[in-house]
């Protein structure tokens, strides 16, 4: 039997059961669909990460209040710890040689009230030193001052989604807010740069780190923001940190020190763990494809006794009659694989356009896996139905098939 021979019964043999070789590719395109767009989804999620931190540069380190390694837990919030971070502390860290620029940073959500209209936003108090550390840009007016970072003054810049809310297509340089029981001058409107890392910075009201204390009665800081002078200096950065903490607070390491690469290998383990999920979602899917399959196939010989055996009587051999079960099971699958790549394709060309801002990675590894993995479990599970039809005694099989 010629191997076009084999495939123009192959497809005539599908075409006789549309509704069971329908069901079957259903099932195959449906498994490689979902690791194409699983697949796509945990890695358009790791580049989105990546790029979330990128934005805030390579050199970043965290201080945090709390020593995160011997409570157990996450560091604690304002005042939480014996021993807060204080102004002076960031100052301090300001005069290491391998320190290029140190942004102290206050927090909280407090009522912001304009003409009427009032919003609560998250007010971060810090210096003029974090608008090059967090990497933004002023699209009006200009910055926090520079100069002594313990004087409160009545200055604010805000975010661009809080300007178009409380001021609309009015100016708002000059403007006077008021902040609980302040108030605050506008000197500046922040560049529309969305959300990093679940902060929304346009929903957001910055002001001198001195007068974030006042307005929340406290002398601790949230946090310390240390950009080190270049990414290979990211490490010394980071024990001179610790030491500098430790003379200032009494022999201590009371505080928690992260630098972006421990927070990347973080997400990395959660992100391979993710695609060893994925992995498994994508097994049972192909798993219960393979089953299906070898369904299909089994009715398929039990309805082609007859065939089968006229094949053997007039010379077929059992290697033939194997062949040409393998080839339908590879045809179904083969189709059901294309079909489900377009489908795959197709849901993140979808994606893409529907969120241009988290946009799916199509990745060629996954598409050889899923399309490997069906042809080999439509094979695989098909070896069975075929070993059968192979071994049919065509003398048994023409008597059956009457």
């Amino acid at each position: 039997m010629r191997g076009p021979d084999l495939l123009r019964l192959a497809g005539g043999s599908l075409r006789g059961q549309p509704t069971r070789s329908g069901l079957t590719l259903l099932a195959m395109a449906i498994g490689v669909a979902s690791v194409i767009v699983l697949a796509g989804l945990t890695e358009g999620a790791r580049d989105y990460v990546r790029g979330q931190f990128q934005s805030l540069g390579a050199n970043l380190l965290i201080v945090l209040p709390g020593r995160n390694e011997t409570r157990g837990g996450p560091p604690p919030l304002l005042g939480a710890t014996p021993r807060p971070l204080r102004l002076e502390d960031a100052l301090a860290l300001e005069r290491l040689r391998t320190v290029r620029r140190v942004a102290p940073v206050v927090v909280g959500n407090v009522l912001v009230r304009h003409g009427g209209l009032e919003r609560e936003v998250t007010v971060i108090g810090s210096t003029a030193a974090f608008l090059e550390v967090r990497r933004l840009r002023t699209a009006q007016g200009r910055f926090l001052p520079g100069g002594d970072p313990h004087r409160a003054r009545p200055v604010a810049v805000l975010g661009a989604r809080l300007k178009r809310e409380l001021f609309g297509g009015r100016e708002a340089l000059g403007a006077w807010l008021r902040v609980q029981d302040r108030r605050f001058r506008v000197i500046g409107v922040l560049a529309d740069t969305g959300q990093a890392l679940g902060l929304d910075l346009g929903d957001m009201l910055v002001v001198p780190v001195a007068s974030a204390q006042q307005l929340f009665d406290t002398e601790g800081l949230f946090r310390i923001l240390v950009e080190a002078r270049e990414a290979a200096q990211v490490a010394p950065t980071r024990e001179a940190i610790g030491q500098v903490i430790r003379e200032r607070h009494d022999g201590k390491d009371d505080v928690t020190i992260v630098t972006q690469g421990a927070m990347l290998s973080t997400f990395d383990r959660v992100f391979r763990a993710l695609s060893l999920a994925i992995a498994g979602v994508a097994a049972i899917s192909l798993l219960v494809a393979g089953i299906l399959t070898m369904n299909v196939m089994l009715v398929s010989v039990s309805q082609r006794t007859a065939e089968i055996g006229l094949l053997k009587a007039v010379g077929a051999a059992d290697r033939q009659v194997l062949s040409l079960i393998l080839a339908e099971s590879a045809a179904l699958s083969l189709l059901g694989a294309l079909a489900g790549l377009l489908a795959g394709l197709a849901a993140i060309a979808l994606e893409r356009r529907l969120f241009p801002g988290f946009p799916l990675a199509l990745e060629g590894w996954a598409i050889a896996f899923a399309t490997g993995a069906a042809l080999a479990t439509g094979i695989g599970f098909s070896l069975l139905p075929a070993r059968r039809a192979a071994r049919l005694d065509p003398v048994i099989a023409l008597g059956a098939g009457r």
